[in-house]
């Protein structure tokens, strides 16, 4: 059997500070494996320091980090991705143990779980942040995981070739995260230690704002993945509040006979009848949902799963195929 190639993923912008020490580390954790870094319109030089740190280097002039992720996804052919940030808060040394778990497991991905070394790892209302919404997410879409939105993650190659993406920022974490949770996907959480960024970098990160990017994300995704719970939730609020705007009328329709304040029945009506409208779009578009799905799963099934190379030696797992390292660095 081949060896399996391993792509580091890198997302950078303006990371000139942070990234050779990232390039170095990873290199030095996975000898074999090729680094790519992806410069997303950075104005210092973090695409000429990654390059002499020995990263692959391209260039993504969409802003923003979904967009980065996406167009790596389809540039880059692999067997296993190791994606994360250019930052230097993540553990390079924990990656061969993610790609073990990987391929031992049968698993197509594996999160990266921070674990604080520094005090100011995470900025104020970082971490409240991120377990309201993974707590959110873990009660819309089930399943447990405890950060969802960790930046250190191993892919296997089945997942990312049927990964529909369409975020633009930090919210590409939640849609990686919703998408195996749908498909059902063999998921696994890894202790990694995480730490603050190195002095003169700084986070691109925005808490209110891309909090809120991701609220709405994951309002977008359940409206998606979800329809029957999304649509029935607004129809069964409609329903409720024209039951309590209706439930005096009926009173003194029961009492006089007659109908005091018409507008008002009107409007009780018309919130009824969306009621059930609502509920008629979340049963069409759970169909519609269902045929999505399985087409990804056709997608998904397309690949061979990491299992396939448990039983080779781990040296073996953790460096590429011939061919594929040499098609890399010819791209280089």
């Amino acid at each position: 059997m081949a060896k399996p190639s391993v792509a580091v993923l890198v997302p950078c912008y303006n990371e000139e500070v942070a990234i050779g020490q990232v390039v170095a580390d990873f290199r030095a954790a996975l000898p074999d494996a090729i680094v790519y870094v992806y410069d997303n319109r950075s104005t210092d030089k973090t695409s000429e320091v990654a390059r002499a740190a020995g990263a692959v280097v391209r260039k993504e002039q969409r802003p923003g980090k979904g967009n980065v992720v996406r167009r790596m996804f389809q540039d880059i052919e692999a067997d296993i991705y190791v994606m994360v940030d250019g930052d230097d808060t993540y553990q390079a040394s924990v990656a061969p143990a993610l790609i073990a778990r990987l391929v031992e497991d049968n698993l197509d991905m594996v999160v990266g779980k921070r674990v604080e070394t520094h005090q100011e790892a995470y900025r104020p209302g970082h971490r409240l942040g991120n377990r309201v919404l993974t707590g959110l997410v873990r009660r819309l879409f089930g399943r447990s995981i405890e950060d969802m939105l960790s930046g250190y993650r191993v892919f296997s190659r089945r997942f990312v070739k049927s990964f529909p993406s369409s975020a633009r920022e930090f919210e590409i974490e939640t849609e990686l995260t919703v998408h195996a949770l749908q498909m059902r996907m063999a998921i696994a959480e890894v202790d990694t230690d995480y730490k603050e960024r190195p002095p003169g970098s700084v986070s691109k990160l925005r808490t209110f704002r891309d909090g809120w990017r991701i609220l709405l994300t994951i309002m977008n995704l359940m409206r998606n993945e979800r329809p029957l719970l999304f649509f029935s939730l607004i129809g069964t609020f409609l329903f409720l509040v024209a039951i309590a705007l209706g439930i005096p009328l009926f009173l003194e329709y029961e009492r006089t006979g007659l109908v005091p304040r018409l507008p008002t029945a009107v409007l009780c009506t018309g919130l009824s009848l969306t009621a059930v409208v609502c509920a008629a779009t979340g049963l069409i578009l759970d169909t519609v949902s269902h045929v999505r799905r399985e087409a990804k799963r056709l997608a998904f099934l397309q690949h061979a799963s990491p299992g396939a190379y448990a039983d080779l030696p781990a040296t073996h797992v953790l460096a590429p195929s011939r061919a594929s390292s040499g098609a890399a660095r010819a791209d280089a």
